[in-house]
């Protein structure tokens, strides 16, 4: 009987801790917007604080959202296109871009469009289209519940994934 109440509680204890979920934040090159999209897997996300940041990437991205300023030729204003996000304004040349997600259902996607141009003098795909490598060294930072993730693109491939637990 003994036996039974131990492998019961093992058990209990293994269903009462908190599921690890991943959430993915991609960079589509587009034109003439480029896409930030978030999901999550498995777990609803809610009351999240997001930050990229662009300044340490390696083409120096900026956000391109006049026709005057630092961006070259077209340029787009910072979007939300499909979520629950407030996002803080963006000037043309910030290196930044902060929101909140309210609300995500498991499986759905947020897609935040900009236009992100590189400051590199000679860059492959010139200044208003990014390449895969130019994004390395940006980082995103998410808060949920006062925890705080962070990653940082690397190696062209314009993916991170922030690990997260959510209770199933």
């Amino acid at each position: 009987m003994m036996k039974h109440i131990l492998r019961a509680s093992a058990l209990l204890a293994l269903l009462a801790q908190p599921a690890l979920a991943d959430i993915t934040l991609r960079f589509q090159e587009g034109a003439p917007k480029d896409r930030f999209v978030i999901s999550s897997d498995t777990c609803p996300l809610q009351n999240v604080d997001v930050l990229i940041d662009l300044d340490g990437s390696a083409g120096g991205l900026i956000f391109d959202v006049t026709s005057t300023g630092a961006g070259v030729e077209v340029f787009q204003p910072v979007e939300v296109q499909n979520g629950a996000v407030t996002a803080q304004p963006v000037v043309d040349g910030d290196q930044q871009l902060t929101f909140r997600i309210s609300s995500l259902r498991a499986g759905d996607d947020i897609i935040i469009s900009a236009d992100l141009d590189d400051v590199l003098a000679n860059s492959s795909l010139g200044q208003i289209r990014i390449a895969g490598s130019e994004l390395d060294g940006a980082v995103v930072q998410m808060t949920i519940a006062g925890e705080t993730e962070t990653a940082i693109f690397a190696d062209g491939t314009n993916s991170v994934v922030l690990p997260h637990s959510c209770l199933s």
